[in-house]
């Protein structure tokens, strides 16, 4: 049963490890490891490791470990690429907590305070998060009062997570015990589109997840070298990530969490379902020729990942609408009210999210 709580104040001082893998992206180091380092109410210590990046990134690196001795650096001669990068730096952070932050990315003031706290209060917790915040230039101001705590036991977490097929959880404002770290064994180099989010599932299989509720307990950075620079480019390569993700993880990681097929299958369900949902979206307001090819590999994903999803109401209206416009008859809404009524469910379900911590599954627009 899901338990939300009060939050307690963090009575130890535990350490917290970061890693920061970073590849051309020293320019952003210098704050993402300032705001490690001022941290209340904890001892960190920063691990950057870049990836061979030929911006001068492990030189900045080296000034940020040569200013204060909490920060070392370990140098890639040769690209190994970030799930290689990613796991040498999380095998070798040894504090009782561990977070991986990207090196564009940054932490809120008394984000480690407040999730130490709660893995403290509750033992059986694995993992923490909260809300990450986006941003592209300066980062907003951070709200920091504690509204509550949310403590899942991990089935019901996983389950609530295939139910809607999408991941609730960015990655900076995780953080996992680090005996849990060491039990998972780092990133799944079979899922690089995804590898995060087969994480958080093997995590859960271990134990509760927590959320602290409220406030933003980190910044996400929004730009053009990261894959969010457009709404739906990459779409059928996300889901099809997600859906392997799903599948890896129940074909070897979900032997203890109740009901693994019926899980699987609302799984495929939800992410099918997303698939045809965004590939019905881009019919309804009059696709380009890159979203008609977007559109058809959606729909092959969803058939092919779920077969029932062929005959669904979904595909019928998808059909409708593409026959439509191949006759020449143009959208069926104006992109202008379409656009709009979007922007009103996006917001409506993003301050959902913010405010519980779980998505929706996806509905029909």
């Amino acid at each position: 049963m899901v338990t939300r709580t009060r939050p307690r104040p963090l009575t130890g001082r535990p350490r917290v490890s970061v890693v920061v893998p970073c590849y051309n992206y020293g320019h952003f180091l210098p704050d993402c490891v300032r705001g490690v380092l001022d941290q209340e109410g904890v001892d960190v210590d920063v691990l950057i490791v870049d990836d061979a990046s030929p911006d001068g990134s492990a030189a900045v690196a080296r000034e940020l470990a040569d200013a204060d001795p909490r920060v070392t650096v370990i140098e890639h001669r040769v690209n190994a690429g970030h799930i290689a990068t990613y796991n040498e730096g999380l095998a070798a952070a040894d504090g009782d907590h561990v977070v991986l932050l990207s090196a564009d990315d940054l932490v809120t003031p008394g984000s480690f305070a407040r999730a130490t706290a709660l893995l403290e209060a509750y033992p059986d917790v694995v993992m923490v998060h909260g809300f990450a915040r986006t941003f592209s230039d300066v980062p907003p101001p951070a709200r920091t009062a504690v509204t509550g705590w949310t403590v899942w036991p991990g089935a019901e977490w996983i389950g609530r997570v295939c139910r809607a097929g999408g991941n609730p959880v960015a990655t900076p404002e995780v953080m996992l015990r680090n005996d849990t770290m060491r039990k998972l064994g780092g990133y799944d180099e079979r899922a690089p589109h995804a590898g995060d989010f087969l994480m958080w599932l093997r995590a859960a299989a271990l134990g509760g997840i927590g959320r602290v509720n409220g406030v933003d307990q980190a910044y996400y950075r929004v730009h053009g070298n990261n894959m969010h620079t457009s709404q739906f480019a990459g779409a059928d390569t996300d889901l099809r990530g997600r859906h392997q993700a799903f599948e890896i993880f129940f074909t070897e990681d979900a032997g203890g969490v109740p009901d693994v097929a019926g899980l699987r299958s609302a799984a495929s369900l939800a992410v099918a379902r997303e698939a045809l949902t965004i590939a019905v979206s881009l019919y309804v307001a009059g696709p380009s020729d890159d979203d008609k090819a977007l559109a058809g590999r959606l729909v092959a994903l969803a058939e092919e990942i779920y077969p029932p999803a062929a005959d669904s109401r979904l595909r019928r209206r998808y059909g409708r609408l593409a026959h439509r416009i191949e006759q020449g008859r143009g959208p069926l809404v104006p992109r202008g009210v379409s656009a709009f009524h979007k922007r009103v469910r996006d917001h409506v379900e993003w301050r959902r999210w913010r405010r519980s911590g779980v998505e929706s599954a996806v509905r029909l627009p």
